[in-house]
């Protein structure tokens, strides 16, 4: 039995498929879609850098986060390093696409 794999990645909603969306469903030409697409991820971007949280009504929350210097250790070695200060960006689920995810795993579970 032959099997191909076309890709290991996992499946993901790109930025060109966002904007494709866009010029079906609502009508805008395919340059304004890729801009608009384009705008938003810009304007999210900046945000964060700034470090103002970003918060999408029913998706979810974008937020900085300042982790502290801590000590660490390079796992082939055994060699102790220290892990600088740094941002990270954490994402929080909204309650609703908590529930929207869920609803969603039961039907699939109750088709099986």
């Amino acid at each position: 039995m032959d099997i191909t794999v076309e890709t290991l990645e996992t499946p993901a909603l790109t930025k060109a498929q966002l904007a494709e969306l866009l010029f079906e469903q609502i009508g805008l030409n395919k340059r304004e879609s890729k801009d608009m697409v384009d705008a938003f991820f810009d304007l999210v971007s900046n945000s964060l850098v700034d470090g103002d949280d970003v918060k999408i009504t029913g998706f979810g929350n974008f937020q900085i986060r300042t982790k502290s210097p801590r000590p660490g250790r390079n796992p082939r070695t055994g060699e102790a390093i220290p892990i600088a200060a740094r941002r990270v960006v954490t994402f929080h689920a909204s309650q609703k696409l908590k529930e929207q995810i869920q609803a969603d795993n039961l039907s699939n579970q109750a088709q099986v």
